[in-house]
């Protein structure tokens, strides 16, 4: 009990000593200090913030870019882990190849005797949507004018070409590099070596690329369905480079806009000064049709350019959709069904515009593809086209097993497609010429150049 007592006192004392000073009364005080260094002047972020995010500016280009195929494509999703695809279809696999200087090459595989193409990512940058980081990289780390920097404004090795040719686009200090950087095509590589295709030789020297014998030891391409350039011909055919340039009546020559005009003068097109949407056209919406308000600028044509147009749009554009139709109806081959002698296109149709891009630039709506049998990858093949080519595997797996009885039945009995050096390189020059989508005027000149010599050649 008394050393409880002595706990309680000890306590007591405890509280009176800190609680007693508390009572007492502050003295005056003292005299100012004196003053110390100033620090740095901050920057008032809510006002930097506001210098792009305003109605004005990064909010109008939010909306323009919901309307542009780079924001609601899919092929960022589909194509997220695939090394080869994702270096154009993938945000962090595009800035990727852009840090690293990936090359455009082809290497010999000293293991497999066979070459392989070097234009690869990483595949732990295989991934993320295309978004403002894309083409501009810099975004938020300066919070200044630097952010704006695009990503890459460096000549483009092409990839078709495995590195030997190079598009250099110099109006607007080059810009319009970073849109070829993408939009260039694939190459076509030789099944017995795995290099680029020889296009020099497909121009100039006699023979085939294929002689429809699945065993045959000399072709160096098996056709298919999907035997193509890929979709990115503008890059090539706006730099005029690319094509499998035959010798005939036309030089290779390229119309103006290559040099004095950029992708941004027309596909960012401004009106009335501002980078402004006209119609789903304009600004970042990177979408040209509909808005040729840029064709009048400064240094360009004199007289506003519209698509009535008689000179600088209705009519070069009607002459390169005659080239087309010329070309395609010149590449056809004749075989027999049944017993029956029939003419065979070897390009493929398709009038869907929901699957056909370019449905509507030629009468029979060729999509670039060929017209090789393949019910699962072409499912309306039978329906658009009057009749087709076999699909011919190898000799080991002449058709997919996935195939019904009924499509191994029809494969069978459709004729055996054949390639020369002359047609392989003619599909080349119709494909870029198709799929460069503007019949003409981008490059009008080399354009009318690689149809005409083509047609000539077959």
């Amino acid at each position: 009990m008394k050393l409880k007592n002595v706990i309680q006192l000890a306590l007591l004392a405890t509280v009176i000593m800190f609680t007693a000073p508390s009572c007492v009364k502050e003295g005056p005080m003292g005299p100012a200090g004196a003053n110390g260094a100033d620090g740095a002047n901050g920057t008032d972020a809510n006002e930097t913030c506001k210098l792009c995010h305003s109605p004005a500016s990064v909010d109008l280009i939010a909306t323009q870019f919901e309307f542009s195929k780079h924001s609601y494509g899919e092929a960022a999703f589909s194509e997220s882990g695939t090394v080869g695809c994702a270096p154009c279809h993938a945000q962090e696999a595009f800035k990727y190849m852009v840090k690293n200087n990936v090359p455009a090459t082809f290497t010999l595989n000293a293991t497999t005797g066979k070459y392989a193409n070097d234009y690869n990512a990483s595949i732990t940058a295989a991934y993320g949507e295309i978004s403002c980081s894309t083409c501009h990289s810099s975004l938020h780390t300066t919070y200044g004018a630097a952010d704006l920097a695009l990503t890459t404004v460096a000549p483009v090795s092409m990839t078709m070409w495995g590195g030997t040719k190079t598009i250099d686009l110099p109006a607007r200090n080059h810009e319009s590099n970073l849109c070829v950087k993408c939009h260039q095509p694939r190459p076509f590589t030789n099944a017995l070596t795995g290099n680029v295709l020889d296009y020099v030789a497909l121009a100039t020297t006699a023979g085939v690329v294929y002689d429809g014998n699945p065993t045959g030891t000399a072709n160096i391409i098996k056709p298919s369905y999907r035997t193509h350039t890929h979709y990115g011909a503008i890059g090539a055919v706006y730099a005029g480079q690319g094509g499998v340039e035959f010798q005939g009546s036309l030089n290779y020559t390229n119309s103006a806009h290559t040099t004095v005009a950029s992708c941004i003068d027309c596909h960012m097109g401004a009106k009335g000064g501002k980078s402004d949407v006209v119609g789903r056209a304009g600004g970042h919406t990177f979408v040209a049709k509909g808005n040729l308000t840029t064709c009048n600028a400064t240094g360009c044509h004199s007289t506003a350019v519209t698509s009535t147009t008689a000179n600088f749009w209705v009519n070069p554009r009607k002459e390169i959709q005659t080239l087309l139709n010329t070309l395609a109806s010149k590449l056809v081959e004749t075989g027999t069904i049944d017993g029956v002698t029939v003419t065979v296109d070897i390009l493929n149709r398709n009038p869907d515009a929901a699957t056909n891009m370019w449905a509507g630039l030629t009468t029979n709506n060729y999509d670039g593809y060929l017209n090789v049998y393949d019910p699962i990858t072409n499912p309306t093949m039978q329906a658009n086209n009057p009749t087709s080519f076999q699909y011919v595997g190898t000799a080991k797996d002449p058709v997919p097993a996935s195939w019904s009885a009924d499509q191994k039945a029809y494969n069978a009995k459709l004729p055996k497609l054949t390639l020369s050096n002359a047609q392989m390189g003619a599909l080349i020059n119709f494909q870029l010429c198709l799929r460069d989508y503007s019949l003409g005027i981008h490059n009008f000149n080399y354009t009318k150049a690689l149809l005409t010599n083509s047609i000539a050649k077959l």
